[in-house]
């Protein structure tokens, strides 16, 4: 198992970034298998990429056609769809900047630092040096792919090559530049570029849509807001398009959403990219209320001549998140668009359950072979009494001689104690260990035997596996000796082999449960390998 000390990799990296992004490399297991990649195991879909797909589908079965629009928008596009309203749109949309390249000088007494630090650089090396960073300045060599050009023309090691630029503190300096660039704060932006594009290309009518993400500086981030979202939008182009004929589209898509009344309330304020009077809010009816979750219109012949478009266009533009909450009947778009950072772990008891499993456990077939022996062995003369012992395996483990017993030292004692056929269930977040009989008067742990779920994991077989695993071990590495194992009392999973995730503990903890899996095991193991 694989656990990386965080903590203790930071203050290395601290220290020294390039030894320790050089040594930690050994903490990775760069062969064997431990997950099965098995088709036809359903994932967890996502709700709103799910509901653009299916906007897909539908934009797609009423005849039109699929773009993609770029992300980047040239500030001028704005004002030529906007005029005296671009400023105050433009407010709201991210600008986009640029690292300038800097001139990197090699002085004498950085050099010096090259010199000592990598010794293998040759005078013609560092020629060879000052092209590369040459061509880095003229655009020549991607900032991205710096590091590998010094690697290649300079014949050093990638951790060499870092240190390298390492001396340059420019690099690290470095002040973003703003271009004229914006990241589209709605799909429109793209569509007067598009259809000026197309209206010589196409038969009309042109009936386009695009499902992507538009980008708005919020000036708050909360359960109605984000700086990112995805939205639906469909654009049409005909000689005698009409108003009504772009509502029956946005009518019909809707319905497809299971959405039967829908209404359009024209806006007091146009956008000035729309005619005068034709930009509407779409509502539909939900739960008994009027909900928005679009928008639509004309553009206005103005926007359009300014990119020489001769036909009348209409735009409607749907949030697929909007649409997804109510559907979901989720309240708040953070939990809806990233669970993974606003929604709690919630674990039903069979979920933890599953998350249960042994720490340590056989990799081979005889090693296997051996844990079930053992097991079955102590099941079969459980009601023996001490001291006594029972051979339970004889063969071979990586080609060495085993033989494995079960005992008990201890005189007057049974072999197996009733703690052995513990099993561990889950239980309102409770992990608890439950024998196989008595305890019927305990309520809580009736209910857990009959409403709670079961992990499969009872204590005998779990160390058997533990103790089998440490003779293949011993085994494997062609190691000869005894191998003993004896468990008393159990105090905590981890003394009959079984592990609890962080995650599974990190929720148990934060429900209240506890974790109740203990009992007298008593029980000998013992293996001699030879």
């Amino acid at each position: 198992m694989v656990v990386f000390n965080v903590k203790k990799i930071r203050e290395q990296a601290e220290k020294d970034f390039e030894k320790a992004w050089l040594e930690t490399s050994s903490l990775l297991k760069l062969e064997g298998r431990s997950i099965r990649w098995v088709k036809g195991v359903e994932g967890k879909r996502h709700p709103v990429v799910e509901l653009a797909q299916r906007l897909r589908e539908i934009f797609l079965s009423f005849g039109l056609e699929e773009v993609l629009n770029p992300s980047f928008i040239p500030e001028v596009e704005v004002y030529r769809q906007y005029g005296p309203e671009a400023p105050v749109i433009l407010d709201r949309c991210f600008y986009l900047a640029e690292l300038p390249r800097p001139d990197l000088g090699v002085d004498a007494k950085t050099l010096a630092k090259i010199r000592e630090a990598v010794p293998s650089l040759t005078s013609r090396k560092i020629e060879e040096l000052k092209r590369v960073f040459r061509a880095y300045k003229e655009g020549k060599v991607e900032a991205g792919g710096l590091a590998e050009e010094l690697v290649e023309r300079l014949s050093v090691k990638p951790e060499e090559a870092t240190k390298i630029l390492g001396f340059f503190p420019e690099l690290v300096k470095l002040e973003p530049k703003p271009t004229r660039q914006v990241l589209r704060s709605h799909m429109t932006s793209l569509w007067f570029p598009v259809l000026a594009a197309l209206q010589d290309k196409r038969a009309l009518p042109i009936k386009l849509f695009s499902v992507g993400p538009k980008f708005r500086r919020e000036q708050r981030l909360d359960s109605l807001h984000l700086y990112e979202s995805l939205v639906a939008s469909a654009a049409v182009m005909g000689e005698d398009l009409t108003l009504e004929d772009g509502s029956a589209l946005t009518r019909a898509v809707l319905a497809e959403l299971g959405f039967k009344e829908a209404r359009f309330e024209v806006k007091k304020a146009t956008s000035k990219y729309y005619a005068p009077g034709t930009e509407m809010e779409v509502f539909i009816k939900f739960e008994g209320e009027w909900v928005e979750v679009g928008d639509q219109g004309l553009y206005s012949p103005v926007a359009l001549a300014n990119y020489d478009i001769r036909y009348p266009v209409f735009n409607v533009g749907f949030g697929v998140e909007r649409l997804a909450m109510l559907l979901t009947g989720e309240k708040d778009i953070r939990k809806l668009t990233y669970p993974q950072f606003y929604v709690e772990a919630e674990f039903s008891d069979r979920q933890l359950a599953s998350m249960l499993k042994l720490s340590l456990q056989p990799e081979t077939e005889e090693g296997w072979k051996l844990a079930q022996a053992l097991a079955q062995t102590a099941l079969t003369h459980g009601e023996a009494v001490g001291p006594c012992q029972f051979k339970a395996y004889e063969g071979e483990i990586c080609g060495r001689r085993v033989r494995a017993y079960v005992y008990e030292k201890d005189e007057g004692a049974r072999l197996l104690s009733p703690a052995a056929l513990n099993t561990i269930y889950v239980y309102k977040a409770n992990v608890m260990a439950i024998p196989p009989r008595g305890f019927e008067a305990d309520r809580r742990v009736a209910e857990a035997k009959a409403k709670g779920a079961a992990t499969g994991i009872r204590f005998l077989e779990a160390v058997a596996a533990g103790f089998a695993f440490q003779v293949e071990v011993k085994a494997c590495k062609g190691e000869k000796g005894v191998v003993e194992l004896r468990v008393r009392m159990v105090k905590q999973p981890s003394d009959v082999n079984v592990e609890i995730p962080p995650q599974a503990l990190k929720y148990i903890t934060s429900k209240g449960g506890r974790i109740l899996v203990k009992g007298p095991l008593f029980l000998g193991l013992k293996a001699e390998v030879s």
